[in-house]
């Protein structure tokens, strides 16, 4: 199946990424640790990082790649080679000036963003200076989301979801060249400036590559841009919610004791690693499927789409939900209590991972329901949900912050996921093209006790073993090691002999897939899995 192949290519790519970006954390945390500067400095990056999921990956993401798509599919290359060009233009204009404001107004952008840090003190001189560094990111990566997003339009993937290697490279590079810099966070903020210029240079040459056409033009508000636009206003609300609902934890975390932002940025760090991986892989690979498959009018080929884009998912981020939940302090401990970042660190960070977690499998359906709203050029519906879950995260946050510390903050984050998801999923009842399918709805059921087990593996484990996450380095790694790879194989073979998944059809379905065989070839598993998708 193509979003088969599509997501393997993309979580391979994404998946690379994160194993880079878990060797740039472990650095960061010995370097950096998780005081008053690492404070300052996850705020400089968080900043652009917001407007960047407002623009690049919210709104104008979700927005441009449906209409590319479609103009695509319905006019051609060239239609869609002056769209594209138009958009550029007028997004690098817009975005260019609102960097040089926010760059000026620094000193008071970062007063309402962290209150709690002491106007005039040394953390709050750090967090201007550094967030002036990082913020001509958001514009290099609005304009590679533009890129990136033609790329997938065209089937694509690899590029764009290579990117964030680069990312990861040029922090690592920056903690090596940290010496030479006012202090670590000044350090890894260029190199987040620098990284931009590379992820940009890296997928404009692959524009090149192959020929595909992006037209220099000066910024005008054509037809098809003011399009973009009527798109982009619900979806920048809509994404601009989440990212507000993740400054607000910020400027509540401020107000704890110090140290409370850091805590939450490593516990994310690793509940990211899933997220990322899977999630990036679904959206990135659905939404220009999803879109040529209702524009065509293909019904059928869009629930499959649909089905197997949450049997996949589900797949995977179900049973790293249990982990991340079961043994949060046992990774956070092996990962990163070295160097700067002290076993206190950990304590504080694992009960944020556990409940961020709890709403990792919520989090990945979201991605997948926004999308088929998103394929529908449908961008008002999500922002009335996600308006309601603002609201809903804050009144739990400052709630559970009163009783478990930074912990209420993941605990509100990951509650808010799953009243998310069920609302997205309300709002697509009575759509053919997003009803779920028999497959789907027998193997939820056969994963959740597939994970359930595994779950009971690492609990038992993880005790027997806590002589060795006590030990040395080496120790804690064999321990991790035995830790993860058993849970690991506990799960699958869970899952094999429930028939979720079979490991040798899977292989004979993508080699066979990828020499373009005719369907009475495929191993019956899979052939029931295609076949169930179009009931």
């Amino acid at each position: 199946m193509k979003l088969l192949k599509a997501m393997v290519t993309v979580a391979g790519m994404t998946g690379l990424s994160r194993v880079i970006g878990f060797v740039r954390d472990v650095m960061t945390a010995a370097i950096l640790g998780a005081g008053p500067l690492a404070d300052a400095f996850f705020v400089a990056l968080k900043l652009p990082n917001f407007f960047r999921h407002v623009t690049a990956e919210g709104a104008f993401g979700v927005s441009f790649v449906p209409i590319y798509s479609e103009t695509l599919q319905r006019d051609g290359e060239n239609a869609a080679a002056a769209f594209a060009g138009e958009a550029f233009g007028v997004m690098f204009a817009i975005i260019g000036i609102f960097s040089i404001v926010m760059i000026a107004a620094m000193p008071w952008v970062i007063y309402l963003i962290a209150p709690g840090f002491e106007a005039g003190s040394q953390q709050y001189q750090a967090a201007v200076e550094m967030t002036r560094i990082t913020f001509p990111y958001l514009l290099l990566m609005s304009l590679c989301a533009l890129v990136g997003g033609m790329l997938n339009a065209h089937d694509k993937f690899a590029p764009f979801a290579a990117a964030p290697i680069f990312f990861n490279l040029c922090q690592i590079i920056a903690l090596l060249c940290a010496v030479w810099f006012k202090t670590p966070g000044h350090a890894l903020s260029w190199g987040i400036a620098l990284a931009g210029v590379v992820q940009l240079a890296w997928l404009w040459w692959f524009l090149r590559r192959y020929k595909i056409h992006l037209p220099m033009v000066r910024p005008r508000l054509t037809a098809d841009v003011k399009k973009l636009f009527k798109l982009m206003g619900p979806g920048a609300i809509g994404a601009g919610i989440i990212q507000i609902n993740l400054f607000i934890d910020i400027v509540i975390a401020s107000f704890l004791a110090t140290g409370a932002i850091s805590a939450l940025y490593y516990a994310d760090r690793l509940f990211q690693l899933p997220l990322g991986v899977v999630g990036i892989a679904v959206g990135t690979a659905l939404l220009p499927m999803l879109t040529r498959a209702l524009a065509a009018g293909q019904t059928h080929e869009a629930r499959n789409l649909f089905n197997r884009a949450l049997e996949y998912c589900l797949i995977l981020t179900v049973p790293a939900a249990v982990a991340l939940m079961v043994v949060p302090g046992k990774l956070i401990g092996v990962l990163f209590e070295r160097g700067a970042f002290e076993h206190a660190d950990t304590l504080r960070s694992a009960p944020a991972l556990a409940c961020l977690s709890l709403g990792l499998p919520a989090f990945i359906a979201v991605k997948i329901l926004s999308t088929a709203y998103w394929s529908r050029q449908d961008t008002m519906t999500p922002v009335k949900i996600a308006v309601m879950m603002a609201g809903f995260n804050v009144v739990v946050a400052v709630i559970m912050t009163q009783f478990i510390d930074v912990a209420g903050l993941a605990l509100a984050t990951g509650l808010s996921g799953w009243a998310q998801a069920l609302l997205l999923w309300r709002g697509l009842s009575g759509q053919t093209e997003m009803t779920l399918d028999e497959r789907l709805k027998k193997n939820t059921l056969r994963i959740v006790l597939s994970a359930a087990l595994m779950g009971a593996y690492l609990l038992a484990v993880a005790h027997f073993l806590n002589p060795w996450f006590a030990g040395t380095t080496i120790e804690k790694l064999l321990a991790l090691g035995v830790l993860c790879g058993g849970g690991g194989f506990i799960y699958f073979a869970a899952a094999q002999i429930l028939g979720v998944v079979r490991l040798q059809d899977l292989q004979k379905y993508l080699v066979k897939k990828q020499k373009m065989a005719p369907a009475s070839v495929l191993p019956d598993n899979l052939q029931d899995m295609e076949a169930e998708g179009q009931e």
